[in-house]
This record gives C-alpha cells, structure tokens and sequence, in this order.
C-alpha cells in the first residue's frame, strides 16, 4: 500500500512518535525536558538535524546503491548527523550563547540520539520516495518537540504541587513519561491499514 505524505506525517506524528511509542531519544525526553524554554529549543535544534540527516540520507542512499556500496550505509549517516550537529552547535553559540549553555551537554548528544539515526534508517529500509522521506523527518521530528513540550509542561506544572518525596526526581520523570506514552496509545488506530 503506498502512504502519503500526510498519512506518514500525522502516524510518525501520534501513533508512531518516537518518543512516546517507539522510546527512542529517551536521554533529551529525560534530561531537557524539566523547563519548556529549553525544552522547545532542543525540539527544533532536534529536528532540523533530523530533516537534514534525512535529505542526505536519502541521497546517499541512491548513491550508495548505484555503486553497490550499501554497507557504508550506517557509518554514512552516522556522519551526515554529526556534521549537521556541528552546524546546529556552531549556529546556536554564535547567535544564542544563552541557549547554547542552557541545553548544555544535550546539545553534542543530539549525534548519538538514536531517533534522529533512526529517521534515517527507517526512511531507507520503508524504501520511501523523496516527498514521503521528508514527510517522514518533518513529522518525526515535529513529534519528538511535541513530546519534549508535553513533558516538560508537565514537570512545570507539578513544581506548583507537593510531592511525595519519593516520587520526586527521576521516579515523577519516568511516571509523567509512562502517562505520557499511555496517552499516545490512543492515537493506535491512526497509524494502522484499515
């Protein structure tokens, strides 16, 4: 069955999001997503390496083919990713030094987050055109931000409130990130056949 452009935005979106059905990119879910002034930024820092992780990636994946080269896949993207991390870094330190400290050791990790290399794994192995391989980055991406803004409203909000000291911390994190993904099952039906 061939997908559209919209169909993969919106599944990669809600029922497929990274995040919350997939558990990839779980480190920045966790770590930066304790106040939305960070949390925002490193959605988008985040997807924009995943949408030019994928537009190399999907042409590298021509030229890898053509040459019988497709071995070099992993180690290519691997590098496509963090050259697109140094220019978000580069970026961010130049016109926003606050930011740039805010998001802190995040902002290199976003190399090895494994949704961003997973962006580019999965566009290749579904075999998706170039319009359906950007709708694919563009929504995964949109959803990895939606679910660092979900949480870190969350963890906002429950700052206002008093919590039992033993489920501050790490152990209210991964309870809200638990809700969160229990939540997104409901959006199940959106990325089936039918």
């Amino acid at each position: 069955m061939h997908e559209s452009a919209f169909q993969i935005f919106v599944s990669v979106l809600l029922a497929n999001n990274f995040v919350l059905a997939m558990f990839l990119g779980l480190c920045p879910f966790l770590g930066v997503s304790g106040r939305l002034d960070t949390a925002f930024p490193m959605g988008l820092a985040t997807t924009f390496v995943i949408v030019v992780a994928s537009l190399c990636a999907y042409g590298l994946n021509i030229l890898l083919t053509y040459f019988h080269l497709e071995f070099l896949r992993l180690i290519s993207y691997i590098v496509i990713i963090a050259s697109a991390v140094q220019l978000v870094e580069m970026v961010l330190k130049k016109y926003s030094p606050t930011l740039f400290r805010a998001l802190g050791i995040y902002l290199p990790l976003i190399t090895t987050n494994c949704a961003v290399l997973g962006v580019a794994l999965f566009q290749t192995a579904r075999e998706y055109d170039f319009v359906q391989s950007m709708a694919f980055s563009v929504g995964g991406g949109a959803g990895f931000t939606l679910a660092l803004v979900l949480m870190a409203g969350l963890r906002e909000r429950l700052q206002l409130v008093d919590i039992p000291d033993i489920a501050q911390g790490t152990a209210l994190a991964l309870m809200l990130g638990g809700i969160l993904s229990l939540a997104f099952m409901g959006f199940a039906g959106i990325g089936g056949g039918g």
